[in-house]
């Protein structure tokens, strides 16, 4: 029996690789199957099902494109209904693979149709949990995001995820390993810790959610507790999973296409185009096309895309460093968005060489920031990181305006001030500098390093609590 853990970091998302005998599962897989496929073939397997924990908010799957590919078929627990093709099982249904069995324990309460899959080896011993957004590590499903379609409060669903915890889960013996679906970073849960598995039993005595003289009054309470709003698109991938979506290959083609500087801009102008420059924030600071936004690719780049880019049907034109072009287009296609419709050949060189117009932002160290305080303290200072962040430490006087309500935000600037922008590293505040730039705002200034290097330099006062002139 082999089982392998696919993670993949920028969506803090894990899927899962089955095999016994000539015979191999899936469970969760990403939207670009071939990696599923080519490691199937190369150990001689078929894959015969693709397990679906969930219709997921944060992701598109890549269930149905796979089950074309190979003919496998597709599984979801009971109360799902998607528009495709898929067997949906019944609670404690039992499915063979090879010389192993998965049996489907349904668990409802993150969503309705939520549902864990355990693992028997051929013994018959149960060895591993697939839990979907059910259990995490450290952490459980938030309640609030099936609301809508179960009809249910969040407080309900929470109450009906205590249920699952305890009747399904909690009994199940201490050495079984949780494989979950996501880890820290993630939008589905709270505060996941960093490991993608752990025992069931050393869950049982670290998760707050698993603590065995917690009522229900209190689960609920304490699971529904500081929860955020959800990202905007994730009700479209719900969509997407539930009723299909266009091929993935053709989506990488369309995207893939090469666009002279004549072609790109002709594109922009006709279509309306969203333009994404990828490219490290630092780089994409010195010179960039006029209107376009930079969500640098290594970073979170597609759950980021997903929280500020609205419109998920929006065309978006691609500027990337030469070579990683398809990787954007697969990053994006990944949260839905599937209307990429081209790439600046040649990159920003081109651009410039075609004697097209470059834009800039101003990027301070903060000696330099600390300096024109001295001269003029009476100045902004946007924080753009989380309010969780910003209580635990920040600049005296800075206002806190997180990137991620930023749309919401604009209409409460100033644009005739000038700007300091940092969040913690440097990357938020350049996708923060750029969407307001592109809106008109040039009195900017990006402060390099952020957070870290500010406080690192010594050289200001460091406050911690809510700011009062929060703008979220």
């Amino acid at each position: 029996m082999k089982i392998e853990q696919i993670y993949t970091g920028c969506l803090a998302q894990g899927a899962y690789y089955i095999q016994s005998g000539k015979e191999a599962a899936i469970i969760d897989p990403l939207r670009e199957v071939r990696p599923y496929i080519t490691k199937a073939v190369a150990n001689g397997a078929a894959i015969k099902y693709i397990f679906e924990t969930h219709f997921h908010a944060d992701f598109v799957s890549g269930h149905v494109d796979l089950a074309k590919a190979t003919g496998a078929t597709i599984v979801y627990g009971p109360l799902a209904n998607p528009s495709f093709a898929a067997h949906i099982a019944s609670d404690n249904e039992v499915f063979r693979i090879g010389g192993v069995t998965i049996k489907v324990l349904h668990t409802p309460g993150h969503t309705m149709e939520s549902t864990c899959y355990l693992l028997y080896n051929q013994d018959g011993k149960p060895v591993a949990l697939f839990s979907g957004d059910t259990l995490f590590i450290g952490d459980v499903g938030r309640p609030d995001l099936a609301q809508k379609a179960a009809h249910m409060t969040q407080e309900e669903l929470a109450g009906t995820l205590f249920d699952s915890l305890r009747i399904k889960i909690m009994p199940l013996p201490d050495d079984v390993i949780v494989y979950p679906a996501h880890g820290a970073g993630s939008a589905c849960g709270k505060n996941m810790a960093k490991e993608t598995s752990d025992t069931l039993g050393h869950q049982k005595q670290f998760n707050y959610a698993l603590r065995a003289n917690m009522s229900k009054e209190e689960f609920i309470a304490e699971v529904t507790e500081g929860l955020l709003p959800p990202p905007a698109y994730f009700p479209q991938n719900v969509r997407m999973n539930k009723e299909g979506y266009e091929n993935f290959d053709q989506v990488l083609k369309q995207g893939t296409q090469p666009l002279g500087v004549d072609a790109f801009e002709a594109a922009a102008n006709e279509t309306g185009a969203l333009m994404l420059d990828t490219r490290a924030p630092e780089v994409f600071a010195q010179g960039f096309i006029p209107n376009s936004i930079n969500i640098g690719i290594d970073g979170s780049f597609a759950p980021w895309v997903g929280a500020l880019i609205t419109d998920i049907h929006q065309p978006i034109l691609i500027i990337a460093d030469e070579g990683r072009e398809e990787e954007v287009v697969t990053r994006l296609a990944r949260v839905g968005y599937d209307n990429s419709i081209g790439y600046l050949k040649g990159g920003i060189k081109a651009w410039q060489d075609a004697g097209k117009e470059l834009d800039l932002i101003e990027s301070i160290s903060p000696a330099e920031l600390a300096d024109r305080l001295k001269r003029n303290p009476n100045v902004l200072i946007a924080d753009v990181r989380k309010e969780s962040e910003f209580t635990t430490g920040h600049i005296v006087g800075a206002e806190n305006t997180p990137l991620d309500f930023i749309n919401d935000q604009i209409q409460k600037l100033d644009k005739q001030q000038t700007c300091y922008v940092h969040c913690a590293g440097g990357y938020r505040s350049m996708v923060f500098n750029s969407i307001l730039r592109a809106r008109g705002f040039d009195k900017l200034v990006d402060v390099k390093g952020g957070f870290k290097a500010i406080k690192d330099s010594g050289l200001f006062s460091i406050g911690e609590g809510v700011s009062p002139t929060s703008m979220h």
